[in-house]
């Protein structure tokens, strides 16, 4: 994703999820927080004001909170493939960008957290 790309963000969408690399992290339901970077052309959009020529952010986001609180995941890596995955796969997207936030993360000392991200591109995407 490069600048000047029309996007739509969708950022610190807070879930619940099952995230963890063990048994017991993963048995209570824990705060993350997701953001969505969609890219892909918005000037039919702009120009008409139609939702048929953009995607429904609504839809997104309920998408990453049933993928998310629906799941189980040992790593936050996963979590950001498999939203990537559906993004690209449901909507008209290029290319998508996730980032991944754990926001209570089980080591010794202050952390405010810890996260990754990833950008994917739908086959045959230029750029």
């Amino acid at each position: 994703m490069t600048d000047g790309e029309d996007r739509i963000v969708l950022t610190a969408m807070g879930f619940d999820a099952h995230v963890g690399v063990s048994d017991d992290e993963r048995s209570v339901r824990q705060p993350i927080e997701l953001d969505v970077e969609m890219t892909l052309d918005l000037g039919e959009a702009g120009r008409t004001d139609d939702l048929g020529a953009t995607v429904d952010y609504g839809a997104v986001f309920r998408l990453c909170r049933d993928l998310v609180e629906l799941g189980e995941f040992r790593l936050l890596e996963a979590v950001a493939e498999r939203v990537a995955a559906e993004v690209l796969a449901t909507t008209p997207a290029g290319a998508v960008l996730v980032r991944v936030r754990k926001l209570h993360v089980p080591v010794d000392g202050r952390i405010e957290h810890a996260g990754v991200q990833i950008a994917r591109r739908r086959s045959g995407a230029r750029g």
